[in-house]
């Protein structure tokens, strides 16, 4: 079992950008030991992680595969490929990309994959438990829209992923992050958490968001 699962927390943060620090803002706020790396040496980063998430500590990517099991991936969407397979084996892994041709360039696979751009993340990454999410609301909403677990007018944030122990782990984070955890199903069903999805970049409730993400059953 791992710590995820366990509740331990720690949190690991491949991605040294906007993304990346804004999730490692919200876990430390939570009470997460965050380890964040990016690209190259932990020192070429050390100034923007204590700027941007104080609290947060610059390491190599290796170290933060060490420090948790539970590890976001913030990276421009395109550069994930340039991880080695093996490199989350075992991991948790949440996938908070998407995909941007202005930041990764055309690219015809991310921007048609059939079954959302998770499935390629989870090809390219076999031995990981890939689970997407924390890529559908505003950083602004990420920063600000945080509440306490049970608070009025808490945001809902969804996950999808195959991996149900890694669902529930993923969730479990989400509410600890400060946002009501939605389940979006299976991996695939993480194409609606992408760009010019239905659920993309709007805040919901998790009535709202459930409803969108799973129009049968709520109208059943």
């Amino acid at each position: 079992m791992s710590s995820g699962e366990t509740g331990e927390r720690r949190l690991g943060i491949v991605g040294a950008g906007r993304v990346g620090t804004t999730i490692a803002r919200a876990a430390i706020a939570a009470g997460y030991d965050v380890a964040i790396s990016g690209s190259g040496g932990a020192e070429r980063i050390a100034l923007i992680v204590e700027v941007l998430a104080p609290g947060a500590r610059a390491v190599t990517t290796e170290e933060v595969v060490a420090h948790s099991d539970v590890i976001v991936l913030a990276v421009p969407m395109h550069r994930f490929r340039e991880l080695p397979r093996d490199l989350f084996a075992g991991k948790i892994l949440i996938d908070a990309m998407n995909y941007w041709e202005e930041i990764d360039g055309v690219d015809q696979e991310l921007a048609t994959a059939p079954a959302g751009t998770s499935i390629l993340v989870q090809e390219r990454f076999p031995s990981a438990r890939v689970v997407k999410s924390l890529n559908h609301i505003t950083y602004y909403k990420f920063d600000e829209g945080r509440r306490p677990h049970g608070a009025p007018g808490r945001i809902a944030m969804a996950a999808a992923g195959d991996d149900r122990a890694a669902v529930a782990a993923v969730m479990q984070l989400v509410d600890r992050l400060g946002f009501d955890a939605v389940d979006a199903g299976p991996l695939e069903a993480g194409l609606a958490l992408e760009p010019d999805g239905p659920v993309f970049g709007v805040s919901y409730s998790a009535d709202e968001l459930s409803s969108l993400l799973w129009p049968a059953a709520s109208s059943a």
